[in-house]
């Protein structure tokens, strides 16, 4: 047995623990790998041309090297030249079927890889040239071998991956500090270790023509919908050859209502939140390369409460989703009520606070309605700013163009500083909002209803509150009303929506609606 360069490969992974098999996307034509290795190795060529990382290594085995094969993988994939896989092949073929090394030929390998022979690196036997195109993009070395129309594919994907840390996006005080990552089975590893029951089922495909994502998304059997389930699988079929680069993508087949500006599905970045909704039977979805988990159906209250509010003392946690709540409606409002009194409705304001503001006005050429227009033009693109800038300085810039400008509106007679208060406050309810989705939703909205309020006053107020309860009363997540459990009312659900009572009268879990359901129907049919 001899060798012409060094098989590759990395600390190897055994394909059963795999979270989602190479497998080969049904919308590819099935091409059958040919016999002949110069075929193979042609059709290789043509399909990687270009391809500068591509290494194919050629191999000679058996009786006086007379019998050929060779690899191929990307070098950029698997990084780290510590096993030669064609070797230890045909080494563990050696002791299970024919004795020297030298005997081996292309008959004996098929018979043994056929007959899913033990090798010391688990082997994954590939029946198509399409298959073998795939599992070498996803970071595997497959072996073509003369005579045999299969080829041998070893997962050695070794390529740099972000460690679990503290999420950023979700700081918490108190509770478990770990944060998905990237690499999707390490996401579903987290989860598996959280939630250690059976019921915990777990379903995957590959969607994509081009990028090939591994998309997985799992559920707690017996507290799930199974209405809600069966909708959300015949849509999230329909992704089909779409190219899926971030979970936020899979939101347009999976919600209802396109163009609303509410959001209809959950995204998180840790673990322990993910646990808590599959708890409540919803659904979780994961894709390859985002650390982003998407948790559907989302349901309007849910965007008030935290993970973390059940690691607290119920009256604290009910203030502070009260406190949430509150934000909501300064975020969403505080302006327009501000433009309607100025504007229409002064004799509300008490005299010494209308003296107060007169007096602030005095010298702004500008309307109520075009000065708060302006003002919050200017905080929106601050927010943007700091977004968007090196996180270094990205803070800074913010705090000091808020501090600057705003001063200098005030000496300039374009704002005045009761203006800058409502803006400010309005900025700060609005980050209150655990969910970033949400507050966009917010951020939006707000403009609409300054309008109606400097066009009709409290009148336009009320209208545009009429029409957005209106349209979140008709909207629907995956079925189910967006509004539960307030409509249709549910009494025993709202313990949980603006009140976290004690854990002793939450049974099992504080979270798990259907699952409590079930339970307290099949008690009474007792």
């Amino acid at each position: 047995m001899g060798q012409q360069g060094s098989d590759i490969p990395s600390t190897s992974r055994s394909s059963e623990n795999a979270i989602t098999m190479n497998r080969m996307p049904e919308h590819e034509e099935y091409i059958p790998i040919s016999p002949n290795l110069i075929v193979n190795r042609a059709k290789i060529e043509a399909s990687f041309e270009r391809c500068g990382d591509l290494v194919i290594l050629d191999w000679r085995y058996g009786p006086g090297l007379a019998h050929t094969a060779f690899s191929v993988y990307f070098r950029t994939l698997v990084q780290e030249k510590t096993h030669n896989y064609m070797k230890e092949s045909l080494q563990d073929l050696v002791q299970h079927e024919v004795g020297p090394a030298e005997k081996i030929t292309p008959e004996d390998v098929i018979a043994f890889f056929g007959r899913s022979g033990v090798s010391a690196n688990s082997a994954i036997v590939v029946n198509s040239y399409d298959e073998a195109v795939l599992n070498i993009l996803n970071g595997s070395i497959v072996i073509f071998i003369n005579e045999w129309d299969q080829a041998l594919s070893y997962e050695a994907l070794n390529v740099a991956m972000r460690q679990v840390s503290e999420s950023v996006l979700e700081p918490v005080v108190q509770g478990p500090r770990w944060s998905t990552v990237e690499e999707i089975e390490k996401n579903i590893g987290m989860l598996r270790s959280l939630l250690k029951s059976p019921n915990f089922k777990l379903e995957s495909f590959v969607a994509g023509k081009e990028v090939r994502r591994d998309i997985a998304y799992g559920y707690l059997e017996g507290a799930v919908n199974p209405e809600m389930l069966t909708e959300f699988k015949r849509r999230i079929e329909d992704v089909g050859e779409e190219d899926i680069l971030e979970t936020s993508y899979l939101e347009e087949w999976i919600g209802e209502g396109k163009y609303s500006p509410f959001p209809q599905v959950r995204y998180t970045e840790r673990p322990d939140s993910s646990i808590a909704a599959l708890l409540d039977g919803k659904i979780v979805v994961m894709v390859s390369g985002t650390p982003t988990m998407m948790i559907c159906p989302g349901l309007f209250f849910e965007y008030f409460s935290a993970t973390e509010d059940y690691y607290h003392r119920p009256t604290f946690s009910s203030f502070i989703r009260l406190l949430r709540v509150g934000a909501f409606f300064i975020a969403l409002m505080l302006p327009s009520v501000y433009i309607a009194l100025t504007t229409f409705h002064s004799e509300l304001i008490p005299t010494v606070l209308l003296l107060a503001i007169l007096d602030t006005r005095e010298g702004i050429p500008f309307p109520a309605f075009f000065e708060a227009f302006l003002m919050e033009i200017f905080f929106e693109l601050l927010r943007e700013a700091g977004i968007r800038m090196p996180r270094p300085i990205g803070s800074a810039v913010s705090i000091v163009g808020a501090l600057v400008i705003g001063q200098a509106a005030i000496q300039a007679k374009i704002a005045s500083p009761v203006m800058i208060i409502v803006v400010a406050l309005t900025g700060i309810a609005s980050f209150a909002l655990p969910q970033y989705n949400m507050a966009l939703a917010v951020r939006i909205l707000r403009f609409p209803l300054m309008l109606l309020a400097a066009s009709l006053g409290g009148l336009g107020i009320m209208t545009g509150f009429l029409l957005l309860l209106l349209h979140l009363t008709c909207q629907r997540s995956l079925g189910q009303p967006y509004l539960s459990s307030m409509a249709p009312l549910e009494i025993n659900q709202l313990r949980d929506i603006f009140i976290v009572v004690p854990r002793k009268i939450l049974t099992r879990s504080p979270r798990n609606r259907h699952r409590h359901l079930s339970a307290s129907g099949r008690s009474k049919s007792r």
